[in-house]
């Protein structure tokens, strides 16, 4: 049977499809084809700022400007790692906790993944893989549990290791209420795991009074968060009460679907490099990553 030349046509046409549309499909990952920036853009009274265009950001690796080849300001979904700090010291307000940590979890969009877990002498992980399922994530807090140490920097590290063979956007939200007291490894180690894996930390800290037995103790969040946060690109938020937690978690929520995508080609060296990301608009401020790992000239 003969086919027309008008039906050869449409079926050429969908079987190319997939061919074009991978083609179109940019890779995220330093070392392909573009180094991924996820910015958020706030105002002077720190609003989210969602309808700028490309040419509304300068972009500068190592002090010198890039010409974005990549530019979306759509929500973008994501895998995230909710970590929260259920040692000791959060005993009288872990169910606030939990509550807020929901509030995250239930404005987690369709296409979104996440996985919750806690740590404090250990790290739980009550899921065993990522999911959409927003019930699935809220019943897994309900199962937390309480321990004694802090194990910061090891609950982070192992949350960027259940993101490694994750495809797309990553990210680590965490809370705690107190310093590291007892991580095997330190910020340093987990600042280049996240930079080489191209983990984006957000960090929610609170101040805390609590009774350790014997006497009164106040807590505060460890100052190597921000320094995680910032070199990544998330945020960071220190809070002085529970009250707080739960618009925290929700703000969380609403910059990763807010954030805009900027892209372009990486250096060859193999080195670090510094990045850093403005607005032209008068009162509005950009965070990004600050840095990225470039491949050498034979790993693109």
């Amino acid at each position: 049977m003969r086919m027309s030349r008008r039906l050869v046509f449409v079926l050429a046409a969908v079987a190319a499809l997939p061919l074009a549309l991978a083609a179109q499909q940019p890779t995220f990952k330093a070392g392909t084809q573009v180094v991924p920036l996820y910015v958020t853009v706030v105002d002077a009274d720190k609003r989210l700022v969602p309808d700028l265009g490309r040419d509304d950001f300068d972009v500068f690796d190592n002090g010198k400007p890039v010409t974005l080849t990549l530019f979306s300001n759509e929500p973008e979904a994501f895998s995230v790692v909710a970590m929260l700090d259920t040692s000791g010291s959060m005993t009288a307000s872990l169910e606030l906790l939990k509550e807020a940590a929901e509030q995250f979890v239930i404005r987690l969009l369709p296409e979104d993944r996440g996985m919750v877990g806690a740590f404090n002498d250990k790290i739980q992980f009550p899921l065993a893989t990522f999911t959409s399922d927003r019930d699935e994530l809220a019943a897994a807090l309900k199962d937390l549990q309480f321990g004694n140490p802090t194990r910061l920097y090891d609950a982070i590290e192992a949350s960027i290791q259940q993101l490694k063979e994750v495809q797309g956007r990553r990210v680590v939200l965490v809370f705690t209420d107190g310093d590291d007291t007892a991580s095997k490894v330190g910020m340093g180690k987990v600042l280049d795991q996240a930079r080489a894996d191209e983990v984006m930390i957000y960090a929610i800290g609170l101040e805390s009074v609590y009774f350790n037995g014997q006497y009164q103790v106040r807590t505060k969040p460890d100052r190597g968060l921000k320094r995680l946060s910032d070199d990544t690109g998330g945020g960071y938020f220190e809070l002085k009460k529970t009250d707080d937690l739960g618009p925290t978690f929700t703000r969380v929520a609403q910059e990763l679907h807010s954030q805009y995508v900027l892209g372009f080609p990486p250096a060859t060296d193999g080195k670090l490099h510094k990045l850093e990301v403005r607005v032209k608009k008068l009162g509005m401020a950009a965070r990004a990553r600050k840095s990225y790992l470039a491949p050498t000239s034979g790993t693109q």
